[in-house]
């Protein structure tokens, strides 16, 4: 059973060496795993000299104001095709190559190409497939309610870094796997996220800047958290070294 404690101090080493390479792939992981934000669409109508308000009688000229706002909801709508867009095929296949510089890098493999990872003929598709099945199945458990999609997010959270060991498993597979390799640690590895409030508390007061500095601490952490439930995943038989390509396939 992994201990939080333990978790930390691996990070803590393997951070002493490489810091600043792990800081630069938590700015990446960060910008594109993040939640999109919609910019304020803020229209000033109440100046007569726009023609849609008339000052005496006090009577807006919706006729007028129609190509306003068809424009300003088509200008949201091609927003939000592009923040999906970009979610989907560049936002996932980075998230997952961020995600194998942190594993590699407590497998003391510091390497930054491993960011290019995803970006392969033979894994990007299925990276992508995966990662979208992940994210829809969060979605339409949180259309239930917050805490179910909350569990469930904890339940899929290892999807990227087994697809970072094998893009090859298949979606159905890897959300099962991390499911399976989830189960009776959720509470945890909620736990765990909590722990690290002080240092993300501290991180605000240092004018909001601080928080970046913070991230690869935990990414690092959160990839130790992932190799100790493989290991555990591996001798409950939940998996096998082939399946997660831990050994080279074998030759005939």
């Amino acid at each position: 059973m992994w201990e939080r404690k333990e978790l930390k101090d691996n990070a803590k080493y393997v951070l002493r060496t490489s810091y600043w390479k792990a800081f630069l792939v938590s700015l990446i992981l960060g910008f594109v795993g993040g939640g999109a934000r919609f910019p304020d669409l803020n229209f000033n109508f109440g100046s007569s000299s726009n023609g849609s308000f008339d000052s005496e009688t006090g009577f807006i000229d919706w006729g007028l104001m129609a190509p306003i706002f068809a424009l300003a909801a088509g200008l949201i709508i091609v927003f939000i095709i592009f923040a999906i867009s970009f979610r989907i095929f560049l936002g996932f296949p980075l998230e997952v190559g961020s995600i194998q510089y942190f594993k590699r890098s407590a497998e003391q493999d510091v390497n930054l190409n491993h960011l290019g990872y995803a970006f392969n003929s033979q894994r990007y598709l299925k990276i992508v497939a995966a990662m979208l099945w992940r994210g829809f199945l969060n979605f339409l458990w949180y259309l239930l309610l917050i805490i179910p999609g909350i569990v469930k997010s904890y339940a899929y959270s290892l999807v990227p870094y087994i697809l970072a060991d094998n893009p090859n498993i298949g979606y159905n597979r890897a959300v099962d796997l991390s499911n399976q390799m989830t189960r009776g640690h959720k509470f945890r590895m909620f736990v765990l996220d909590l722990s690290f409030i002080g240092w993300i508390l501290l991180g605000l007061l240092a004018c909001f800047v601080g928080v970046l500095f913070v991230m690869p601490y935990i990414n690092a952490t959160k990839a130790e958290l992932y190799l100790a439930l493989r290991k555990e995943a591996l001798e409950r038989n939940l998996t096998t070294e082939a399946e997660l390509q831990l050994v080279p396939p074998p030759l005939y």
